[in-house]
């Protein structure tokens, strides 16, 4: 990191890396991730997945902490947008049927076990062909082996005579 884009201070207890300085002295508009996951109703781990999945998730802003206790903030703003973004998307009409007291729509097992079935069929046809193909292709390598063997054998030979025929011209044996 260079220093136009970050500043890190150490103090006996805890690190903090800014990595967006602008928000330096207004750490009152940021929101570590795990309060941004509860005020939105959503578990840490569909934040970090959020994070990890989507490029237009807030850019971190700073880093608190060391090691495994590392906290991360991102401007409340930013991440609140974004989370409402992901929640209508991710929500839409089942948490609409929640809220009027019925469960979600879940598919019968019998079409869960056949989509599953054809998506192994299609992989057992992908990977037969795959098969295929790389053993064409290991064929086509072991010809050319062996081509390649039998030209150096002859290479080797030839190299024999003619050393062979050069001491014998020059009298040596």
């Amino acid at each position: 990191m260079n220093d136009q884009h970050s500043s890190h201070e150490t103090t006996s207890n805890e690190a903090v890396t800014w990595l967006r300085p602008e928000f330096q002295g207004r750490e009152d508009e940021l929101i570590n991730l795990a309060a941004g996951a509860a005020l939105v109703g959503v578990t840490r781990s569909a934040v970090s997945n959020w994070a990890a999945r989507h490029r237009n998730f807030p850019k971190l802003a700073l880093l608190t902490g060391l090691g495994a206790r590392r906290v991360k903030w991102v401007p409340r703003e930013e991440f609140l947008d974004f989370a409402r973004l992901q929640l209508a998307k991710d929500r839409g009409s089942w948490q609409r049927a929640r809220k009027d007291g019925q469960q979600r729509q879940r598919r019968p097992s019998t079409q869960i076990h056949a989509e599953r079935a054809a998506h192994y069929e299609r992989q057992v046809l992908r990977l037969k062909d795959l098969e295929e193909r790389q053993a064409d292709r290991l064929r086509s390598t072991q010809d050319a082996l062996r081509d390649a063997r039998a030209k150096l054998r002859e290479a080797r030979r030839k190299l024999a005579a003619e050393l062979e025929a050069g001491r014998r011209a020059s009298g040596t044996t």
